[in-house]
């Protein structure tokens, strides 16, 4: 008789169980040894760990019930036996010393558990929640084992691995992510849903030559200008710093030149460290593509096609079922550019699809850009954890960039034990950068709550061009189409509108023709309405400024795109806050953050970048703040992984994705499509906005938007609309 480790289906034979199991542990060891290579403390146990599960992950599927069902072709109905816990059964009979392989093997579909509820299950521990499971498992395990061992030709190696000296919440994840890899590539590889591994051809990081490249590049930039030499000065002292710290600062404000400056320490540290890769990390996803077409101008060398070597990742675009797997986005470049919610919750998750690229991350240098703005407040404290163990334990180098001095490492509420984080540029070259940030902008504010039509119109009579960043994608999509409405349709151009309700390709063009209207210097009556997604990163600069309550650290981005080359001498931001309203959402995040930056408006408190440290600490001061802070860092420090991923949020919403397009849409329902299109043309929404509208789905993850879109609100017209439907119905009723 054969055995398959998979059916036939969709043209596609069975794989053979042997086959497969062979093919993951190859290269589920590979991964885990690609990982130790850089472990100051757990390599050996990461080899070791990873090499026992892989070898008996799939155990359960000899069963005979489970191979009936794997010989029936083009069949997707679910294996009657769940086969993880043969795997687990026959390691805690054989092998005392064996919990973190136990765990891998549970959790390699399920996803990492709450461990202090496991261990309360004594000798169930990682076991089959269902009794009829275990009892059926307990009586044949010995006859899998000896058939397994059979089939692979040899005796299972079994060695002890109970002993982490790191961190074991990372270590545990960093585990799962090299079996998980290694059994979702194989599975998609063999239903032809992966390149096969001739095919796949990795670009190196080649640090040194990226940066000779980098020097280059730079030096045909600039011209004569004092803030010109200074930046050429900042790229200099970036490039050969002499830092060695593992994890370093650099607070230098807006417009002086940090996207090519620190690569250029980054790449400098990959030399020194013999590091295999750097990721970007930055705050809003519309930022990517710039910072993107930077780096691959920059970077690439002869012959290499750009894409492979600067990887630019929106969404996590994550998928569990086998059919979809194959569409995941991977940390395989030499350069990764990503956002902070996609790396961050990468981390922070406990299921096989998201985590399966974190063994990519050891040996890392990780450019964090606008560090203090790229998580939430009470996500600090267990980012700094995670930062912490992932420089000091697996050979990871963080730069935490700021153009807003707030150095949060430094309070004593982020953490217990305070850590020297060193600054990559001296203090005097800080001080002559900061010279073109004073006196540049005038902090004013209205705190007496405005409705849409007040708003509208104060913002129609100031000096334009101006911006308007209100506090959800939502709120902005109504106030740019009420702008359009105040106008009319001859004057529509008056209005432009940028968030995350558009699809890529839509940001980049809307972001172009931003930039292409502020360099001409005679069109100046018009206004740029948009979300937080513009406070970071983008080359604007404005007349004047609307920004809606919310944090100070949001204020200080959004004033980086006033008056940001400190031209004006007259340049305003307003903060302001509006009247409740049906069609305007709140996101209900900022709350303790808002209150905090109101106390120091109607006290007077002079708003300045030396200020963001001290908002940062006094937002971890308030009540619900602290508590979700500790809870969070709690839940780490006890290994409660689901209760980690649903707490970590760094954007408080349970999102998926949709998709307009309707040439994507063929593409997903027959299998012709990749990652990389389905994050230029896919938009993340909540999954309670797709239950609300009843999207049907197109494959695993990925919903149908079958309501309006266009290129001005993107998937927020078709919302609109739908709002308004339902209140004009409302209205109705009541009448």
């Amino acid at each position: 008789m054969t055995y398959l480790a998979h059916s036939a289906r969709d043209g596609y034979p069975e794989q053979l169980y042997q086959e497969h199991i062979k093919n993951v542990q190859r290269d589920a060891c590979h991964n885990a040894e690609e990982a130790a290579r850089y472990a100051a403390l757990d390599g050996e146990m990461l080899n070791a760990a990873v090499d026992m599960a892989s070898s008996v992950h799939d155990m359960g599927k000899l069963d005979e019930e489970n191979q009936e069902v794997l010989h029936q072709r083009d069949n997707h109905v679910s294996l009657p036996l769940h086969h993880q816990d043969a795997g687990v059964t026959f390691l805690k009979k054989n092998q005392d010393d064996s919990l973190y392989s136990q765990l891998a093997v549970s959790a390699h579909h399920s996803g990492l558990p709450d461990i202090g509820l496991e261990g309360r299950r004594q000798e169930n521990c990682f076991r089959d929640q269902n009794k009829e499971t275990r009892d059926k498992v307990n009586a044949e395990v010995d006859s899998l084992a000896a058939l397994h061992q059979q089939l692979m030709e040899g005796k299972i190696l079994t060695v002890p691995t109970n002993s982490v000296r790191g961190d074991t919440g990372v270590f545990i994840r960093m585990m799962l992510s090299c079996l998980v890899d290694a059994d979702h590539t194989d599975t998609a590889r063999h239903y032809g849903k992966f390149p096969q591994e001739e095919d796949v051809s990795i670009p190196k990081l080649r640090a040194k030559e990226r940066l000779e490249r980098l020097d280059k590049y730079v030096s045909g930039l600039g011209d004569n200008s004092e803030r010109s030499k200074l930046r050429t000065e900042m790229y200099r002292v970036c490039r050969d710093s002499a830092v060695e710290a593992n994890i370093v600062a650099c607070n230098s404000p807006v417009g002086s030149a940090k996207t090519t400056a620190l690569m250029a320490y980054a790449l400098q540290q990959a030399i020194s460290r013999e590091s295999r890769r750097i990721f970007v990390v930055l705050p809003f996803t519309n930022i990517i593509r710039q910072s993107v077409e930077i780096y691959r101008e920059a970077l690439l060398l002869p012959g290499e096609n750009p894409e492979d070597v600067v990887a630019e990742l929106h969404h996590r675009a994550d998928f569990e079922s086998e059919e979809a797997r194959a569409l995941t986005a991977q940390w395989k470049a030499p350069i990764v550019v990503t956002t902070a919610v996609a790396f961050f919750e990468t981390i922070a998750s406990c299921m096989p699809a998201t985590l399966r690229r974190l063994h990519e991350l050891p040996g890392s240098v990780i450019f964090v850009d606008e560090a203090h703005a790229a998580l939430p407040v009470k996500l600090l404290p267990t980012a700094w954890h995670w930062m912490q163990a992932l420089a000091d334990e697996w050979s990871c180098h963080w730069i935490l960039a700021s153009g807003s001095l707030v150095e949060f490492w430094k309070l004593e509420e982020l953490s217990e034990t305070q850590r020297s984080v060193p600054q990559i540029v001296n203090i005097e070259l800080r001080n002559r950068l900061m010279q073109y940030e004073t006196n540049r902008i005038k902090f004013l504010c209205k705190m007496e709550p405005l409705d849409r039509a007040q708003l509208v119109k104060w913002i129609a009579s100031v000096p334009g061009p101006r911006l308007v960043i209100m506090n959800t994608v939502q709120s902005a999509a109504v106030i740019a189409e009420d702008m359009r409405t105040y106008y009319g349709d001859r004057q529509a151009c008056k209005v432009m509108h940028l968030s995350t309700a558009l699809e890529a390709e839509h940001r980049d063009k809307t972001i172009q023709d931003v930039k292409d209207r502020l360099e001409d210097k005679n069109d100046t009556d018009w206004t740029l309405v948009a979300t937080s997604c513009v406070e970071a990163g983008v080359d604007f600069s404005f007349k004047t400024g609307f920004r809606e309550l919310a944090s100070l650290v949001s204020l200080l981005q959004a004033a980086g795109r006033v008056n940001r080359n400190g031209l004006d001498d007259d340049a305003v931001i307003w903060t302001f806050k509006m009247q409740r309203d049906v069609m305007l959402t709140y996101n209900k995040g900022i709350k303790e953050s808002a209150y905090v930056l109101k106390h120091y408006l109607q006290k007077g408190v002079s708003i300045s970048p030396e200020l963001g440290t001290i908002s940062i600490r006094d937002e971890l001061r308030r009540q619900t703040v602290s508590d979700d802070a500790k809870c969070l860092l709690e839940a780490e420090t006890f290994w409660r992984f689901p209760e980690v991923q649903e707490k970590f949020r760094v954007i408080d919403d349970n999102t998926v994705l949709v998709v307009a397009d309707s040439s994507l849409k063929e593409q997903l329902r027959y299998g012709g499509c990749d990652w990389k299109t389905i994050q230029r043309k896919a938009v993340s929404v909540r999954r309670e906005r797709v239950e609300q509208l009843h999207l049907p789905p197109i494959i695993d993850g990925v919903y149908d938007w079958n309501l309006g879109y266009d290129d001005f609100l993107g998937i927020m017209r078709g919302i609109l609309s739908y709002q308004q439907s339902k209140t004009s119905l409302q209205k109705d009723t009541e009448d």
